[in-house]
């Protein structure tokens, strides 16, 4: 991976900078209008594809909990954590490893879990959880990872909880792979060549092009890209189940407005409209909200965090 990547000072206990200065109307202060609620939306996309798109959300909630909801898009994913940290954001919709730094580092609150169309080996359903598969070509001689040994891997993306950290924790409990304590997990100790792909797609690319020996694909992922490699390749391990993405709130916000908020939320998906509101503006595949905690959705990916040392990386 020639690619820069730094290091997000998620720690820190100051929150200069990124993503920060446009949380500048602060979340929940009273003022002569309706209270305001702040919604932070982790950057998926484009900020400005994604605040042209969320009138209709911001619409639906206001009409739902009566206050004024405001939502802001960070130009990162640790602006999001950050803005929680400082009460400069009173929620956020956030993928699970985001969510766990910001559970951690912020002491937010992980309260709702995203249901979401995913597959899970041959069967579509709607779950908060899904799997991910090492997939190689189906006249590979490899049946097992320990055949890999020495061969090329590709990953979709080294921020990916099902694409990376979970293929990493599978590494190191079945002992192929040896953490040294204090240090992140090195997947060049046991494949000869490591690519991050940029994506799922481009990942099938370099395996279907024979740029690679193994890749990984994951059930949440659109269906047809799913279906394709699954029926392009042979799987020769599954792991999971690993969560899905959630909502956060901050520890500072007013709790009739999170009961009220959270109440509108649970609601979405009961009918198409909103459905597509959130598929247009946050995930395809989306299907509803449902409750949990960090305990529950966020414990297997906690271990694996543990067992692999790795350490959330952002590109800037």
């Amino acid at each position: 991976m020639n690619k820069l990547y730094a290091i997000i000072p998620i720690v820190l206990a100051v929150g200069i900078g990124i993503g920060y200065g446009i949380f500048v109307a602060g979340s929940t202060t009273a003022s002569q209008g309706p209270q305001v609620v702040t919604l932070a939306i982790q950057p998926t996309a484009q900020a400005s594809d994604i605040e042209s798109q969320a009138n209709e959300l911001e619409q639906y909630l206001e009409q739902k909990t009566g206050y004024d909801i405001q939502i802001y898009v960070p130009t990162s994913y640790a602006g999001v954590v950050e803005a929680l940290r400082f009460g400069k954001a009173d929620m956020a919709f956030m993928s699970a490893w985001p969510s766990y730094l910001a559970v951690q580092k912020a002491g937010a609150t992980l309260e709702l879990a995203e249901v979401r169309e995913v597959v899970i080996g041959d069967t579509l359903t709607a779950e908060t959880y899904y799997y991910s598969y090492w997939v190689v070509p189906k006249d590979s001689p490899y049946n097992t990872l320990e055949d890999l040994r020495g061969k090329r891997a590709a990953f979709p993306s080294p921020l990916s909880t099902s694409g990376y950290v979970t293929p990493m924790k599978t590494l190191v409990e079945t002992g192929l792979i040896t953490v040294e304590e204090g240090k992140e997990v090195d997947p060049k100790s046991y494949f000869s060549d490591v690519v991050f792909a940029g994506g799922y797609g481009q990942a099938w690319e370099a395996l279907r092009n024979d740029r690679v020996d193994v890749s990984i694909i994951a059930g949440d992922v659109s269906e047809k890209l799913y279906r394709e490699v699954r029926e392009g390749t042979k799987s020769i391990h599954e792991q999971g189940p690993i969560p899905s993405h959630g909502v956060v709130f901050s520890k500072e916000m007013d709790s009739e407005a999170k009961a009220k908020v959270k109440a509108a939320l649970l609601e979405m998906g009961k009918d198409d409209s909103t459905k597509q509101i959130m598929r247009k503006l946050v995930s395809a595949i989306f299907v509803g909200f449902e409750e949990t905690t960090a305990d529950k959705h966020l414990g297997n990916l906690q271990s694996a965090l543990q067992m692999t040392g790795l350490k959330y990386t952002e590109k800037v």
